[in-house]
């Protein structure tokens, strides 16, 4: 998974959203450039595993947890949207992203250093938190707004499937395991222990006779999953409404 490029979707069929869903639409691409972005300062840049980055800024808008920044490091530069991974009390701003080598803004990011200036938008987008009861679904670093939610106190109610190939990619997993404890489910594809489940989170939901469907259903992470999952929502009676998801691409 790339930069943490991010769009509210309402997906349609499986056969009409492969495209969409890797390629932003001329009116999401102006939706970007129309963003009015401000200097903030860089305050630290930490790689978390080999090409994984907590990057931090100095915060200057409030937000509702699960909102997104349009970002870029130039006024020419065409900004790409983040999730906040923080907390609505934080001083900084925390984006996390993992590098894409033939992305035009991620690979530049680890090269800034405390005091740089990066252009950032005001914070805005709907896939943001409530305190009704919920089931979060993220793969790898779509987890960041289900960070920002957790440590603003939106993870009462809540359960977390998150999936990701190693245990190392579990991000933040000592905050979801303290807030959430057994309500925190991780799936690992390639490595396992005995807290993390070997497999697809998507294999788990298809094993389940039922699901809640009185609840909404916040997905995150690349769009295959999101499709996936929510094609398995739908076959098991979840009403079309109660999903609302955050692709990563």
């Amino acid at each position: 998974m790339n930069g943490l490029r991010a769009s509210r979707s309402v997906l349609p069929s499986l056969s009409k959203i492969i495209i969409p869903l890797n390629m932003p639409t001329a009116a999401a691409t102006r939706k970007r450039k129309q963003k009015e972005l401000f200097p903030h300062k860089v305050t630290s840049v930490t790689e978390i595993i080999p090409g994984v980055y907590d990057f931090q800024i100095e915060r200057q808008f409030d937000f509702i947890p699960g909102q997104v920044v349009a970002v870029a490091i130039s006024h020419d530069d065409e900004p790409r949207l983040y999730s906040i991974a923080s907390a609505t009390t934080d001083s900084r701003m925390r984006l996390l992203f993992d590098i894409n080598p033939r992305g035009l803004l991620t690979p530049k990011l680890p090269l800034m250093t405390p005091g740089d200036t990066l252009l950032v938008s005001i914070p805005f987008g709907r896939f943001t938190a409530t305190h009704d009861a919920a089931w979060w679904i993220a793969t790898g670093t779509g987890i960041a707004p289900f960070i920002s939610m957790a440590l603003s106190g939106y993870h009462m109610d809540k359960q977390l499937l998150h999936g990701a190939r190693t245990p190392a990619e579990f991000y933040f997993a000592d905050l979801f395991k303290e807030k959430l404890e057994e309500r925190y489910l991780r799936f690992a594809t390639v490595e396992n222990s005995p807290e993390i489940q070997k497999g697809r989170l998507t294999t788990y939901l298809r094993t389940l006779e039922e699901l809640p469907l009185d609840i909404k259903y916040y997905l995150c992470g690349n769009a295959n999953m999101v499709v996936e999952v929510r094609d398995i929502l739908i076959e098991k009676k979840v009403p079309f409404a109660n999903i609302v998801s955050e692709i990563y691409f």
